[in-house]
């Protein structure tokens, strides 16, 4: 996006998701005074080393910096995508960042977001709206709670185990059931609002964005459907395709726009779960996983992928 925009490229100082010191990119174009933010950039799961840390000791504070960044550079429209986050607070530590308290039964601030059980006010701060305009590209349409909310559906991938669901829940839940009642909105059941740990809740809650499907707008911008019409074969990919994928996200967008332009679509991944439903939107689905270890797919990533693509480009070289 910010290749298409013809931004800057700007870095700013902060803190990881698991408060490490860190610095972040951005971007930034003067004459639109347009700010593009990556979320993942500063609280991004692939900043942290595997099964160090839990996802209940990790927050979205550092996000916090490359929005007052932003703000302070003068952006007037700040576009934020949230993919690939390591967290899961419903943007309890952006919030904490950008000035909002949070007040538990005994007059205590809460500092953790696990702790948000015992949330019994929220305060808001004096400056509310940093920018004149807030959009959030979430790549998937999952509202922040229950079945397919954030915790149940994309927990696991962030170190969070099942008999853990309920105790995260409860305290997202206590999050949404005070702001509701202290501020009058229900962020919480919005389409996106469990993207990226419900960070998208946290930025509609506490900065005022408005959520948009992320694949749309880059779609849009690069001019996609014009791109896929002079292709062939199209090979698209990431970490895990799952049921998931298929929930806004855009390697699953992608394949749906490719069966309609009936172009044959292959997915690559770490990992895969052979759905049904996959295999209908894909015309092949291959992992890592199905040609190595988990340990060699997740060490030696490249020279897998570049062995199980060669794989890949012979056998329909052999079909044609």
């Amino acid at each position: 996006m910010g290749a298409l925009l013809g931004t800057k490229r700007l870095a700013v100082q902060t803190i990881d998701a698991a408060h490490r010191q860190c610095k972040a990119k951005w971007w930034w174009e003067p004459n639109s005074k347009i700010a593009i933010i990556e979320s993942a950039a500063a609280i991004g799961l692939a900043m942290l080393p595997p099964g160090r840390f839990h996802p209940f000791d990790l927050d979205t504070f550092g996000l916090g910096k490359l929005l007052e960044a932003a703000a302070r550079k003068g952006a007037t429209t700040c576009l934020i995508g949230i993919g690939g986050s390591a967290t899961n607070d419903g943007g309890f530590g952006l919030a904490h960042a950008l000035g909002w308290q949070f007040v538990d039964d005994r007059g205590r601030l809460i500092e953790r977001w696990i702790e948000l059980t015992n949330l019994r006010r929220i305060i808001a701060p004096q400056k509310r709206d940093w920018f004149k305009e807030l959009f959030v590209a979430v790549d998937v349409q999952n509202p922040l709670l229950g079945k397919y909310g954030a915790t149940r559906i994309y927990g696991p991938q962030k170190g969070i185990q099942a008999n853990e669901f309920e105790a995260a829940e409860i305290c997202l839940r206590r999050l949404t059931s005070v702001y509701k009642a202290g501020i009058g909105h229900d962020f919480a059941i919005a389409p996106g609002a469990g993207a990226a740990g419900g960070l998208g809740f946290g930025l509609a809650a506490f900065a005022n964005g408005k959520l948009l499907p992320g694949f749309d707008l880059f779609a849009e911008q690069s001019n996609l459907d014009r791109r896929l019409r002079r292709a062939d074969l199209v090979i698209t990919g990431e970490g895990c395709v799952d049921h998931s994928t298929l929930m806004g996200k855009g390697v699953g967008q992608i394949a749906k726009k490719c069966k309609k332009l009936k172009i044959p679509c292959i997915a690559v991944a770490g990992k895969t779960h052979t759905a049904r439903l996959l295999r209908k939107n894909f015309n092949q689905v291959h992992a890592l996983l199905d040609t190595t270890t988990k340990r060699d797919a997740t060490t030696n990533a490249v020279d897998c992928l570049q062995y199980m693509v060669q794989r890949i480009a012979l056998k329909i070289s052999n079909s044609h």
